[in-house]
């Protein structure tokens, strides 16, 4: 793969796998293309949760919206231009406010053969 730049346009965004919220989402690189790392973009409806263990590392990037990020630990609240990093083996909920919200994301290594 060359060097590339994306646009959530570039995307199209499916149901994350496993979830029945409204949340999407839209590899631009993954293990078909080679690399070590998937990168996409995702799209929360309003007030939507997903509950999940982390298989992967995950980088996310909020661009619009808001996003919490729960734990046992305790709660992060992320909105534009904020990143949010979850470990892999880390129990997440991710719930979107009212705007809903749209991100970027790195996974490390990748997130779907993890899935599977």
């Amino acid at each position: 793969m060359k060097i590339r730049k994306f646009t959530i346009s570039d995307t199209s965004l499916e149901r994350s796998p496993g979830e029945q919220a409204d949340v999407f989402v839209g590899n631009l690189v993954d293990e078909r293309h080679g690399g070590p790392i998937t990168i996409g973009y995702g799209r929360y409806a309003p007030n939507q949760s997903l509950t999940e263990t982390m298989a992967v590392d995950d980088v996310m990037i909020i661009l619009e919206g808001r996003l919490s990020v729960s734990t046992d630990a305790g709660t992060v609240t992320a909105g534009p231009g904020e990143i949010v990093y979850m470990p892999k083996g880390e129990a997440v909920t991710i719930r979107s406010h009212e705007e809903g919200a749209v991100t970027a994301y790195v996974t490390y290594p990748h997130w779907r053969p993890a899935h599977a």
